[in-house]
């Protein structure tokens, strides 16, 4: 049986650890991070660099009043990307069964059009565009739907041909197998049900449902400037303890599928949804809290945001923002490359973030000042790296604490 060294750590530092360790390179990702009974989580780490790990620095950086140690698990699950390999195989093996079968020919061509990434909503996978884009798979009909949905252990299939530009990004779905496209996603122990056909539902951003999942905001009222369907609205409402959320969402088919949500969580009592844009928000010196989850800019929510803080105490914003690091390039006495060093990129990163932040901190503390008729300050308190959205294009979410003078 595969024994794995994982690093454990308490279950409230586990996220903080997790990037440390995946920054440096460290993080098995073939293996699944697992919690346990006892609070603590452990996660696997790449044998090799076992030996060079030093866990009281590695303390003193992550987290001063934690502890970590290293243990060994056997057998832990693998990874979503290490499963999603395996089932791409299947994928590829049934796909060219069944085109042989049919007295087509297999190519490497069609091989690179079977899709490796998906999105899972219960009994339901929606597959991205740019895959099964060949002519072929339009002509072989709906048995082979079957057979895809039986390699892949659901009963419908879904796919995304293209966003449109109808202010709402609406997904264009096609269903390929079922009839229904109603689906349920639970995350966090949060139900989500929505139609795939006409909401976005942002798996991405797992990693920050679970950073606002651990906030306190026992006794709060949080404003989501951009709800949608209840991606961080919930997490606030379930998870955080917001005494009251207001959620603002302009699209009706969201609204619809938020009001559903809120409702089997049991929260509704709590949350009222304001309909329509946001810059209308009839709202002002209440907030303890605005959520600005917009990318790639939720800058047209700044004044909004700056309008909702509390006049006596101001608030935190929590902003998103897709912030760009520039190409950085070594020069060499007879070349130029692209500086690929994981540390160099890592710090050029937050450099550009930190740089991007202090902008939009001094523009809040200038739009305080209009709106308010009084002086404030700011603290960048927090820049939590969410994902990568595109190369060299960070998502990232500034938590910027605003305080009247």
């Amino acid at each position: 049986m595969v024994t794995v060294p994982c690093l454990k750590v308490p279950q409230r530092h586990a996220q903080l650890y997790r990037k440390y360790l995946l920054s440096q390179g460290v993080l098995d990702r073939k293996y699944c991070t697992q919690k346990h009974s006892d609070g603590t989580v452990t996660l696997p780490i790449v044998a090799s660099v076992l030996a060079q790990l030093d866990l009281v620095a590695l303390k003193e950086h992550v987290a001063q009043d934690s502890f970590c140690e290293i243990v060994d698990i056997q057998a832990p699950p693998l990874s979503k990307k290490e499963k999603g390999k395996s089932f791409h195989k299947k994928l590829a093996e049934t796909a060219q069964s069944w085109l042989v079968s049919k007295g087509k020919i297999w190519s490497d061509d069609l091989e690179g059009d079977i899709p490796s990434r998906w999105q899972c909503h219960g009994d339901l996978v929606l597959f991205s565009e740019g895959c099964f884009s060949n002519a072929i798979w339009k002509e072989i009909g709906s048995e082979f739907w079957t057979a895809v949905a039986l390699t892949l252990g659901v009963k419908r299939l879904a796919q995304i041909k293209s966003i449109s530009r109808d202010g709402y990004r609406t997904p264009i779905v096609k269903m390929l197998l079922g009839d229904s496209s109603y689906v349920t996603h639970i995350d966090n122990h949060i139900r989500y049900e929505f139609d795939v056909t006409k909401c976005m539902f942002s798996s991405g951003n797992i990693t920050e449902k679970l950073r606002i999942a651990s906030f306190d905001c026992i006794g709060e009222t949080v404003v989501d400037l951009y709800a949608g369907i209840g991606y961080f609205t919930l997490p606030y409402l379930v998870h955080a303890k917001a005494a009251y959320v207001h959620a603002c969402e302009w699209n009706p088919d969201a609204v619809k599928a938020l009001q559903r949500n809120l409702q089997i969580n049991g929260v509704s009592d709590r949350c009222t949804i304001h309909e329509g844009d946001n810059r209308q928000l009839p709202l002002s010196d209440l907030a303890d809290r605005v959520n600005l989850g917009l990318i790639p800019s939720s800058e047209e929510g700044w004044p909004v945001a700056c309008r909702l803080l509390k006049r006596a105490t101001g608030g935190v914003l929590h902003i998103h923002h897709n912030v760009t690091t520039p190409l950085y390039h070594k020069s060499h006495e007879h070349s130029s490359a692209i500086d690929v060093d994981k540390g160099s990129s890592i710090q050029r990163d937050m450099q550009v973030w930190t740089a991007w932040a202090s902008d939009a901190a001094r523009r809040i503390c200038t739009l305080l000042l209009d709106i308010t008729g009084s002086e404030w300050k700011t603290n960048i308190k927090h820049i939590e790296h969410v994902k990568t959205y595109a190369p060299h294009i960070s998502h990232v979410v500034l938590d910027l604490e605003c305080k009247p003078l």
